[in-house]
Parts: structure tokens; sequence; C-alpha cells
């Protein structure tokens, strides 16, 4: 049933490539997918967990097996037993308690991307509705292509450094709707977003959920992460844009102006409404700064100013600009396909992470690779299948922060020196994990989210966009390498 379940991943993600062929939404595949493997995993717990590939049940028996020896005898008669460390006894006697527990668990983890995805597409369409994206797209005049893709490319890459590359690739696919009316032309302007995303979160503590768990983690430290990092995700993003300008040719087709709505908000509004919009999304980071709670509550604060202020603005304006400016009315129109496609992606990665396939690969890789270079390349590639999260969790799992002391007893003090704070190793995991993932549309947040607003076709991503990425991607590592090189970082 190990195996069975990656057949099973394997397939689901193979309708999700050919949704468009086989003509079933990619949704309805996610969700079978991950509920199908929950299911196998609940069902066949103890045949799966006997193999002990698990890490979580390595460590919850491991915490099981202490209490019953060293922590229980020491409280005498007393029957009273900590809820927490009964009901981890519980989970080793009984492994589909252990297997609910862990899906708990990890749909604590989807809920926040989920409610913060949802935040951020509600107060984006809202933006869209009051027409604030309007003063944006005027202001932008030309309509060459190449010299679109150049605005676009450096506009998304400085903005996922400050937001994150999943909601500035929301803000930008609602901005390239104002300004390409071809549906094919728009697709290669979207993947190019979702590549300057990728990369420009990359270099940001704040640009990339895994760079967030990396700098969270003391990995690595901010000035650092921006300096070392920059021009390789710089570099990973203009080698693509550069060979897109000799291959796009002409003009875009700007859509016709929607009128609709130019009685509802003034001038005056849509400029307040779209400041404020990007204000709730840039503070978002600063909030997670200050509080240290997860982003989606930022997220969920900023809708709220933003769904108040709203309702002030335009309570005396006529039933007709209410059912299109209120977002009560808005969230009608957000994009709800893409909210379930993300939860079934995530919770598929999930099982295969609970039950051990990850950590397989995770070990295989530290066994097989023996190169920091190598390694963190492989976790890249691995992205662009496999949500990088994970990934990312695991090599931290894996590689400890190497301190001082430990360098002075290592007998290899200049390889282990790489796995201290700042050190190579994360550093390079940062830039891989972070670009690799735009090799193929689903291998990142920013490309599911791209994939699901913009309904790109998974196979001509594959064809068009990922010989880019992977260019992008490997030039951007040499890079990092010829700089280490140079400079003598360490």
């Amino acid at each position: 049933m190990f195996l069975l379940m990656v057949v099973i991943f394997i397939l689901g993600y193979t309708a999700i490539a050919l949704e468009h062929p086989i003509k079933v939404e990619k949704a309805a595949s996610a969700l079978l997918t991950g509920s199908i493997l929950w299911a196998l995993y609940a069902l066949f717990s103890e045949q799966i967990l006997s193999l002990n590939l698990s890490p979580s049940w390595t460590e919850t028996r491991e915490l099981a097996q202490s209490f019953i020896e060293n922590i229980k005898p020491k409280m005498g008669n007393l029957e009273f037993v900590t809820s927490s460390y009964q009901h981890t006894v519980d989970m080793v006697q009984h492994q589909q308690e252990f297997v609910k527990s862990e899906l708990g668990h990890h749909l604590i983890e989807i809920a926040e991307i989920l409610f913060f995805l949802f935040g951020a597409m509600t107060i984006v369409e809202t933006i869209d509705q009051s027409q604030g994206f309007k003063i944006i797209t005027d202001r932008i005049k030309t309509t060459s292509k190449v010299k679109l893709l150049w605005i676009l490319g450096f506009l998304t890459f400085f903005m996922s450094a400050a937001l994150d590359n999943l909601t500035t690739t929301i803000v930008m696919v609602a901005l390239l709707r104002k300004l390409i009316s071809d549906k094919g032309t728009r697709w290669f302007f979207a993947s190019i977003i979702v590549i300057a995303a990728n990369a420009g979160g990359a270099w940001s503590p704040i640009g990339d959920v895994t760079t967030i768990m990396l700098w969270i983690g003391g990995q690595v430290t901010t000035i650092p992460i921006i300096t070392r990092v920059i021009l390789p995700s710089l570099v990973s993003m203009i080698i693509p844009l550069t060979i897109l300008s000799f291959m796009l040719k002409g003009k875009v087709t700007r859509p016709e102006a929607d009128e609709s709505s130019h009685d509802f908000t003034s001038q005056k509004e849509r400029t307040f409404i779209l400041i404020l919009g990007i204000a709730c999304l840039i503070n978002v980071p600063i909030f997670k700064s200050i509080t240290h709670l997860p982003p989606y509550v930022g997220m969920l604060l900023g809708l709220g100013i933003l769904w108040l202020t709203t309702e002030i603005m335009h309570r005396n304006k006529s039933d007709e600009a209410k059912k299109r400016l209120y977002i009560f009315n808005i969230l009608k129109k957000v994009d709800t396909p893409t909210i379930f496609f993300f939860l079934g992606i995530l919770i598929a990665v999930a099982s295969l992470q609970s039950a051990g396939q990850l950590a397989v690969t995770s070990r295989w890789l530290d066994e097989n690779l023996g190169s920091i270079y190598t390694i963190n390349l492989a976790i890249g590639a691995l992205s662009a299948i496999v949500d990088n999260v994970p990934l990312v969790a695991g090599a931290m799992g894996m590689y400890p922060i190497a301190s001082p002391e430990l360098l002075e007893l290592s007998a290899n003090p200049e390889y282990l020196a790489n796995f201290m704070q700042d050190g190579l190793f994360w550093e390079f995991l940062a830039y891989c994990a972070g670009t690799g993932g735009s090799m193929l549309i689903i291998g990142s947040a920013a490309g599911v989210a791209a994939m699901g607003l913009e309904r790109i076709d998974f196979i001509w991503y594959m064809k068009k966009i990922s010989w880019l990425a992977v260019i992008g991607y490997l030039s951007g590592a040499g890079t990092y390498w010829l700089q280490v090189q140079i400079i003598g970082m360490h």
C-alpha cells in the first residue's frame, strides 16, 4: 500500500496535467487524489506504519515509549496522566488515531494557506470591481509585447519580494486581464509572471513560504539572504525574459474598456481603493513580523478593513452599485474551484509526507548526492513536482544548524560550515526551492494560482515555458556557484 499511494498520486497528477484533453476539471482530480490517498492511509495504517518510514510516527512512538518507561513510574500511585501524553500513548496503540491526528495537524497548515489565498483573491477582486487597477493600466501605455514583458517581469520580481509570490501573482494576473485580450498571449505573460514571482520570492525573507520557514528557523538571516541570493534570482528571471524577447513579436491587443462601472466609482474612489487594497496586502508581512501570528490573520485583518471601508463608502449608492461594489456580492465572483484545487493538491502531498514517502526521497538524496549543490538542485527539481514546503521542512530536519562548537569537533569542518547559520547550503536551498517550482505550472503556489485563474493548460506550459524555466533555474544556480568562487562566501 505504501507504493500504491505513490501510484495513486502519479495517476492523480497525470489527470491534472491532462485536464484539457480528458475534459475533467483539475479541482475534481485533485480532490479525488487527496481523499483517496488519506483513505488508503487510514485503512491500511498498520501495514504502512509498520515499515517505520514515517518520521512523525517514529517521533510519536519514541515519545510514548519515553513516557511509559521514564515519566509514568515516577508519578507513584497517582492515576492522573497528562492528557496530551495519554493521547500520544493511545495513538501508538491505535494507528488509525495517529492518522486522524496527522490529518488534523496538516489540515491546520492547509487551512492557513486557503484562508490566506481566499482573503488575497477577495481583496484583489474588490480592487478590480472598483476599477482600481485602471489607475495602473492607464499608465502602461506601451502595447509592444517585448516592452510589456520586461515591465511586468521586473514589477512582479520586486513586488514578490515585498508581498509574497502568491499574492503578487494574483494581483498581476488581474492586471494582465486589463492589458491583454488574447488568451494565448496572456498565457505567455502569466507564465513569465510565475517565473518572476518565484524568483522575486527566493531572495526575500518574506517573499516565499520556504524562505520564511528558513528565516523563522534561524537558518538564514535578513541581510545575507538578500545580498547573496538576489543576483542569482535576478538571473533566473532575466534569462527567460531575454530568450522570449526574440520569440515574441508585434503588439498586444487591449481588451475593450468596461464602462459598466464608471458611474459607480469616481477617480478618487478608485485611487483610494487601490491604495487601501495594496496597503492591506503589504501589511501582511509587517503584521506577521510584529505579532508572530500566521500570515492569514494579517490577510483577514486587511480584508476586514477593506470590507468595512467599502460598506461605509458605498452605503448611499444605488442598489445596482451596491450589487457590484459590496464585498458581500464580490465574494460570489471569487474563483472557488482554485481554492478546492489547492485543497486537493495540499492534502495529497500531506499524505505522502505523513506516510513517509517524502522522507524516503530525502534520505535517498542525502545518501546518493554528496555535494550541497547537487542535493539542492535535486530538491529544486523535485519541488516542480511535489510541494516545496515539505521538501524544505525535510531538509531542515535532516540537517540541523551547525554550531561553532560542533565545527571545532568535526573531522570535516569545511563541509560542516556549509550548514551553519547563513551557510551556503541554506542560501542555495532558498534559491533552489523558490525558483525550481517554476519548471512545472503546479510546482509552486504562484503557478497553481495562475493555472487556476487563467485556466492555463499543463501540457501547454510544459511545451512552451518549462524549458525556459529550466534554463533560468540552471543559469541562476551557476551564478550562485560563480559568486561563491569569486567572492569566497562562507
